[in-house]
């Protein structure tokens, strides 16, 4: 009995913990996108697009109603961030495709998130290893109970608001941004050059 309370209480404490550091990464994010002049959702599109990508696959990887990412498309080509484009094998699909200013926002957006979340500060290397290896074991774990067919998961079917998930996933995505093969924007195009991206007038 003693053991299970102390599991208990231990539960409790990771949870509120887990709760906390979410608020802190997420209140840097939204001060990111502040200074930034873009919305929030819009970071977590951009951090999203490593390659052209059909919009039903970027639904998918944001965990968003297709139509909620058909929104976010428009006000990504709105900024001058992405375009869409056909599919070169089926003319049907539109990808949505980073233009050269949203690759360079991209790149140093994550940069900028990367040195203001709290494992960067606080950590050393071989803790940060140690994180990173318990987080991706409890996504294994996690994983695996959803894949049990005796297990219950309460939540499968539920679309979770993308502005909530973003924050933590774009802190811990690895994606650099390095390597893109976006060209130079073309005419008409935002400039971000101080890195600004302008709201829509």
């Amino acid at each position: 009995m003693q053991g299970d309370k102390r599991t208990e209480q231990l539960n409790a404490e990771i949870q509120e913990c887990v709760v906390e550091l979410g608020a802190r990464v997420f209140g840097h994010a939204e001060r990111l996108a502040q200074r930034l002049s873009i919305p929030t959702i819009c970071m977590k599109a951009l951090t999203t697009l490593d390659a052209p990508m059909a919009m039903k696959e970027l639904s998918k990887r944001m965990h968003s109603d297709p139509s909620f990412v058909t929104s976010v498309a428009d006000m990504l080509e709105k900024r001058g961030l992405a375009r869409r484009e056909a599919h070169p094998e089926d003319r049907r699909i539109k990808n949505l495709v980073l233009t050269g200013a949203g690759s360079k926002l991209k790149r140093r957006m994550e940069a900028e998130l990367s040195a203001r979340m709290p494992w960067s500060r606080g950590l050393s290397d071989d803790e940060r290893e140690q994180l990173l290896a318990l987080i991706r074991k409890m996504l294994r774990a996690d994983t695996q109970a959803a894949d049990t067919p005796t297990g219950e998961c309460l939540l499968a079917d539920t679309q979770i608001p993308a502005e909530l998930a973003f924050p933590l996933v774009a802190a811990l995505s690895t994606t650099t941004g390095a390597g893109s093969t976006q060209s130079d924007p073309p005419a008409g195009e935002v400039d971000i050059t101080l890195g600004v991206a302008p709201t829509a007038s």
